[in-house]
This record gives C-alpha cells, structure tokens and sequence, in this order.
C-alpha cells in the first residue's frame, strides 16, 4: 500500500527537503506553501497523513488541523519550532495524531509516520470489523439475506418515506410451497439447499434499491420501493419463472423442483406497518388456498 502525504510548510526549504526524503521513501508526496493552498489541493488528491507548520502566514496549522478534521479523513502531523508557545496537547485537542519539534532527524520523522500508518491500519481493520459484525447482526446466515428483525426496521423507514413524497411502496411474501413434505421426503440438509436456492433466485431478479428478507423458515418477503401494485406482480412472475428453472438433486439420478405461493400488495395512505404486512400474508395464503405455484395481489 502506497502511502499519500500533503506537506504544509511556507519555509520552503523545509517543505522541499521533506517532500524529498518522503519521495525517496517511495510515498507519494505534494506539498502546499499554505494551509489555503493545502486545502485546495486536498479536493483532488487524497492524503492518508498532513504533515503542517504550525505557524504560517494567514490560516495556521491548528486551524487546518480542525478543518481536516472536520472535512476530510486524513491524520494530522503537526511540525513546530515554537516549543515555548505550542504544546502537544493544544495539537492533539485540535484532533492531530501526533506532534514533533523542528528541527527534526529524518529518521525521527520516519518513526513517526510509521507509527501514524499503524493507527490508520487499525481504525480500517476496527472498521472493517464494526461491518461485518453489523451485517452479521442484520443477515440470515443460510441464505444471506437480511433477517426479519431488520425487515421490520427498514419496512418501518420505508413507509416514512412514502408518507414524506408519496411514492408507491409494494411488498411481496412468498412462501415455498409444500416443503414440509420436501424436508420428510428428503431430510433438512437437502431443505436447507432449497433455501440457499431461494435466496440466489431472489437477489438475481431484485433492482439495487430492492431488499429481500428470510422472514422465517420458508417464507420469504421483498420491499419494493418506487413500485406501484402492477410492476410488483412482475417481479413475483420473474421470480417465480426463474425458479421453475432451477433444477434440484437431493438424490443422485433424482432431479425435482419447487414451487412458491406469493402474495402483492401496495400501501395505502390509511395502512400501518402491521396492516401492510398483514394484507401481504393474506395475498400469500389465498395463492397457497388457490392452488400454489401462484401470484395473488390484494389491494385495500
């Protein structure tokens, strides 16, 4: 990983002696004669490390720290000869990761940056982490769709949002069709494949700003934002014709394949997030009393 660093000195000797030694060092390296400048440069190139005079004509390196801080994702290097008027801890509060004294050892400084390119590989590695526990929290870990739990969260957000600008908001529940009988025939491990099969099947037929959930065992529910009553008949269609292609060996030479009960509804100006939901599973189940291997839409 190449290291990006923005050098802010108006002594111009030392902003090109320590662009230089960084150059050298194999980090890639601009520079800036003032914090203005600095910031201007900062709209195009990204630094990981800002390493600033502390004093400098017009705004100084405290302020730029703050304003990095504040604007950008960049650590902070702050540099100053005016040890009697600046402490570390006036640095480190206007949010800079560390502090040296000039004139400085090369070496010196080196260490330092080694030591700040630690604590950005830390917070990436924390907030990488911080992710994945969190989408652990919110995903069925058989499928890898979102669970019920954040159904119910983001379904809530959702009809906020109809309510704000009043665009349509349609949702599907789907229920795989007789798998009890596909799970005593076959066992739960050949079940288990079929809703791994479900979930793949679903995310191939849903847009970007679609979301679809493991609701519970077998039965599966799909948001629709920006989607009016028709166009989600269309998606239940879709996905259940892609589903008729999917062919399963629980056994070998065996070769089955499943079908699924959907309901469609839309929501309505008067409908709560339990009326809404509701009207959906009871489109499910007149598919399922209708026959199966149907789409069934109700409206209010």
């Amino acid at each position: 990983m190449t290291i990006s660093i923005l050098v802010v000195d108006d002594d111009l000797a030392i902003k090109d002696s320590t662009e230089e030694f960084l150059k050298m060092s194999g980090k890639n390296v601009q520079s800036a004669q003032s914090a203005e400048k600095a910031v201007e440069i900062m709209e195009s190139f990204v630094p990981d490390i800002v390493l600033t005079d502390i004093m400098m004509d017009g705004m100084g390196g405290l302020e730029l720290t703050k304003l990095i801080k504040k604007h950008f994702s960049a650590e902070v290097i702050v540099m100053t000869g005016y040890s009697a008027d600046y402490s570390y801890e006036k640095a480190i509060d206007a949010g800079a990761s560390d502090f040296i004294f000039k004139p400085f050892r090369f070496e010196e400084l080196d260490l330092r940056i080694k030591r700040v390119i630690r604590e950005i590989q830390l917070k990436k590695e924390h907030t990488s982490l911080v992710k994945k526990l969190e989408e652990l929290a919110i995903t069925d870990g058989l499928t890898q769709l979102y669970n019920s739990k954040h159904f119910f969260e983001h379904l809530k957000k959702e009809i906020e949002r109809h309510n704000r600008y009043l665009h349509p908001l349609s949702l599907l529940m789907i229920d795989i069709d007789l798998f009890k009988n596909y799970n005593d025939k076959w066992g739960h491990l050949e079940g288990d494949k079929v809703l791994v099969t479900m979930g793949k099947v679903i995310t191939s037929c849903l847009r970007t700003m679609d979301t679809a959930y493991r609701y519970g065992g077998e039965e599966f529910t799909i948001v629709l934002p920006e989607t009016d009553l028709k166009k989600a008949c269309l998606v239940g269609e879709r996905i259940k014709k892609t589903l008729s292609h999917e062919k399963l060996h629980p056994q070998p030479n065996s070769e089955v394949s499943v079908t699924i009960s959907i309901g469609a509804t839309q929501l309505s100006n008067n409908d709560t997030l339990k009326s809404f939901v509701k009207r959906a599973d009871m489109a499910m189940y007149k598919s399922k009393k209708g026959g199966r291997d149907m789409i069934t839409s109700l409206d209010i």
